[in-house]
């Protein structure tokens, strides 16, 4: 890529982030309580339904950066020479490396963010502190593993989809698609890919929000799972889909769809 075409992406995709992020954080809150231990009332219910808000709005912007511009420059390096039957390879391998370098931003945002939303009396500034004093910066990428293999299968599947439904929208009305064509395409994708991946994000949630010392607190995906459905079966594994499948069916549309926009006027 070259550095004009670089800096779009970094550009569009932060200030796509923040978009989608700070307009439906109240949904975020409310899946994540929904997905807690102590249950959606004793996680506040919903009072406070922007606590925690701080912590993504700072890591927002770095963290959708840091996606966009991995991702679009892995995709223009593996796109030279690659035929078309590999070309969702392609957007499934960059967007894997996208998610990897993103959660390096992503994850201590989340923590601090997802711990604010079970504990609505206590300031985002009051848990940071509290959570780098009682376990180090290691406390703060609790969750890494568990989020790097939540966000992976779910961009598998939403990135290529997105690029397909795109790619046979444009061949259907003979040019390329629109933002708004575009955004439609991110919506589908996304609540799609945010269904099946649902019993991760649960896990993930159920790792960061664990006591220190505790079995989730390792880190352990397999055991997580294997603890939720042990005590609230399938329903526990799915809790919070239908919210989740809202946030991330809105937040593809306006994601996508401010991505593309931004990504062109910048260009």
């Amino acid at each position: 890529m070259e550095p004009r075409e670089s800096w779009a992406a970094l550009a569009a995709g932060g200030v796509a982030g923040v978009c989608v992020d700070l307009i439906l954080f109240p949904l975020d809150t409310v899946k994540t309580r929904l997905q807690s231990p102590q249950g959606f009332r004793k996680a506040g219910g919903f009072r406070g339904i922007y606590a925690g808000v701080p912590s993504t709005a700072i890591g927002s912007f770095p963290n959708a950066a840091a996606f966009f511009i991995t991702y679009e420059n892995v995709k223009s390096m593996l796109h030279h020479g690659s035929t078309s039957y590999l070309t969702p390879v392609t957007h499934m391998v960059a967007a894997s490396l996208g998610e990897v370098v993103a959660c390096l931003i992503r994850v201590p945002s989340e923590v601090v963010k997802q711990r604010a939303q079970v504990s609505p009396s206590l300031g985002t500034l009051r848990i940071l502190s509290h959570t780098l004093y009682h376990e180090g910066i290691q406390g703060l990428y609790r969750g890494y593993k568990s989020t790097v293999l939540r966000e992976i299968p779910f961009s598998l599947v939403q990135f290529p989809l997105w690029e397909s439904l795109k790619d046979l929208w444009s061949w259907k009305q003979g040019h390329v698609v629109d933002s708004w064509q575009s955004a439609v395409c991110g919506a589908f994708a996304g609540g799609f890919a945010a269904a099946v991946t649902t019993p991760l994000d649960v896990a993930k949630t159920r790792i960061m929000l664990a006591k220190a010392g505790s079995s989730n607190a390792s880190g352990n995906v397999l055991a997580a799972l294997g603890g939720i459905w042990r005590t609230q079966g399938l329903s526990g594994l799915f809790a919070g889909v239908v919210p989740r499948m809202a946030a991330i069916s809105l937040g593809g549309f306006i994601f996508l769809g401010t991505y593309e926009k931004t990504h062109q006027l910048l260009l």
